[in-house]
């Protein structure tokens, strides 16, 4: 069994009080230089490590941030938590990363282990299945430091870093009709999420301002966001057996938009000749696509940064935080081929 070296050890070696050993550790001023320096040569022999958890039980912090998110695998996840990761361990805080695989039970799940290994906060994305946010209600009365990135609950009070969703459909779908395509579905994610609220509104806007008359048959939601591919395939396969199928798809979410891409490939359906398609998602390789697609980008990354700092100062304000914003971020459309007629 692995026994890590303690302070008493130490002590008992150089046969000084553990009171010396831990302030010279420390850099405490109240220890002469020789002690000083004979304490930190021996634990650097031994290779002394501090023990996180008697640190945190002694400060009441554990210097780690709990996130809460649907898919690690997921493009725009990735980089959002290479951004939670970029910020965090330079101010000091380890992350301990969890995956809902959009399941509200594991989601509160997860949120009971992360508690129980004494986060001092938690990032979260919801998952498709949450509705009910009361776990983090309760945790946010009690003054516990929550921040919502991505996919927030609309009825806390608490920071939140979002992407103007609205304003990304918006220019998708326009990019759709400015190409000539007026009958376009919309193949999105479970309607418990704001975020896929927000893209359909800004879908039915764009239709609206171009008068294109909306027709609710050209919406699917998938629950599992993609995840079942058989739920995305039966989708795409009621569209295009209805009597008028749609000339163009826009597709609201990173493994939504790649799914289809996949499917209607196996399909034998031709992008765009028989189908175009635009799509929000965060994947490196899209240009590479056959066609090169055409996409709604997140600035996941920054998104991340954003969040963690929001997070870290709530952690580490000295006073309880009552004032809260929500901060909304641009996308990017970069528009290529899969969009355009033929």
């Amino acid at each position: 069994m692995f026994e890590s070296v303690t302070i008493k050890d130490i002590a008992k070696a150089l046969g000084v009080s553990t009171s010396t050993v831990s302030r010279a550790l420390n850099g405490s001023y109240e220890i002469g230089t020789e002690t000083k320096k004979l304490v930190l040569e021996y634990a650097e022999k031994i290779n002394y490590r501090p023990n996180p958890i008697a640190l945190s039980l002694k400060e009441q912090k554990s210097h780690s941030i709990g996130v809460v998110v649907c898919e690690v695998a997921n493009d725009y996840f990735s980089q959002a938590i290479n951004g939670i990761e970029s910020i965090a361990y330079n101010r000091g805080y380890h992350v301990i990363i969890t995956q809902t695989h959009e399941s509200f039970d594991r989601e509160s799940a997860n949120v009971k282990h992360l508690l129980s290994r004494h986060v001092d906060g938690l990032l979260v994305s919801l998952s498709a299945q949450t509705t009910d946010t009361s776990q983090y209600k309760y945790l946010l009365d009690k003054g516990f430091p929550i921040v919502f990135f991505d996919r927030a609950a609309t009825d806390l009070n608490t920071h939140k870093v979002i992407a103007n969703n609205f304003k990304g459909a918006f220019e998708a779908t326009e990019t759709l009709l400015k190409a000539g395509f007026t009958k376009i579905a919309h193949i999105t994610n479970s309607n418990n999420l704001l975020i896929s609220r927000e893209r359909l509104d800004g879908f039915k806007a764009t239709l609206e301002q171009y008068g294109v008359e909306f027709n609710a048959a050209y919406i699917k939601h998938c629950n599992h966001g993609g995840m079942i591919r058989d739920e995305v395939e039966f989708a795409l396969k009621e569209l295009l057996n209805m009597a008028e199928p749609p000339e163009a798809i826009f597709s609201g979410s990173d493994r939504l938009t790649i799914s289809c891409v996949s499917i209607l490939k196996a399909m034998g359906i031709k992008i765009p000749e028989q189908l175009a398609l635009a799509g929000f998602t965060n994947s490196d390789v899209v240009q590479l696509f056959d066609p090169p697609l055409t996409v709604v980008r997140q600035p996941a990354f920054r998104i991340g940064q954003m969040a963690t700092e929001m997070l870290i100062k709530t952690i580490e304000s000295k006073w309880p935080v009552e004032e809260f914003s929500t901060e909304k971020v641009d996308a990017e459309l970069i528009v290529r081929s899969s969009s355009q007629k033929i």
